[in-house]
């Protein structure tokens, strides 16, 4: 006999991607955990030989983690079948926990009670999928070259980023480990670009400003043609192509 109405907390790919069908989607938080990218993930983002970094809770006294709870309303049936989904989708996952949900209108009385959220035990031994913390650099370099059947581990990650930033609350964590990824990919952080020098553009203060704005056929024509000791500038304008595209 299954539960009329339930709530799923979902803090990593289900922030973006539910899968299942809702009856209603609410953003919130819950208390005493934090994200941290500790699990493996062996049939997605990664294989068994060379296994994906994905998000699980890392219980941490005042720690809070944002994400979105779905709600899953009407008989037994369609409450088995979300669940049945969760199940074959989270492998990774062995405890479903019930937990307490807030809203950024009240911290302290919980939105919601006896919420679903899938998480895992932080043992090697009896979780094989445990891969456990490691150093920033370290956890980078395996996302950013994973692959698995169902993408790249990096589009998990940036995914991830996105969807936090789109529902209002990015995690610092996150975007820290996202931009080294990027770093190693050959891409360009925010912070990063908006530290790039820009130039005054004035001909008489600058020396170097000294190109109106042309039309885009005479610049595409200008930058086919023109070549310098350091190569041609051409190159020079595909080089920052991919970085762009990564922003």
């Amino acid at each position: 006999f299954g539960r009329m109405v339930m709530w799923v907390f979902g803090y990593g790919s289900l922030v973006w991607k539910a899968g299942f069908e809702y009856d209603e989607k609410v953003v919130g938080f819950i208390k005493g955990n934090r994200r941290v990218f500790d699990l493996a993930c062996i049939d997605h983002r990664g294989t068994p030989e060379f296994p994906a970094r994905i998000c699980t809770l890392q219980a941490q006294e005042g720690a809070i983690c944002w994400g979105t709870a779905y709600r899953v309303r009407g008989d037994p049936e369609k409450e088995n079948l979300a669940l049945e989904y969760l199940v074959r989708r989270e492998p990774e996952y062995d405890i479903q926990a019930h937990v307490d949900f807030y809203q950024e209108a009240d911290f302290e009385t919980p939105f919601l009670t006896g919420v679903l959220v899938f998480t895992s035990t932080p043992n090697k031994i009896s979780n094989k999928y445990f891969l456990g913390p490691a150093p920033l650099e370290e956890m980078a370099g395996q996302i950013a070259k994973v692959v698995g059947p169902c993408g790249n581990n990096c589009d998990y990650l940036f995914k991830l980023e996105k969807a936090l930033y789109d529902i209002g609350h990015a995690d610092g964590e996150v975007i820290e480990l996202e931009n080294e990824v990027r770093k190693i990919l050959g891409g360009i952080d925010a912070f990063t670009l908006s530290k790039i020098f820009s130039t005054t553009p004035d001909k008489t203060s600058n020396k170097y400003f000294d190109l109106c704005p042309d039309p885009l056929e005479e610049m595409a024509g200008r930058f086919a043609k023109v070549a310098g000791p350091c190569g041609n500038k051409c190159d020079y304008f595909f080089s920052w192509k991919k970085p762009c595209m990564m922003l």
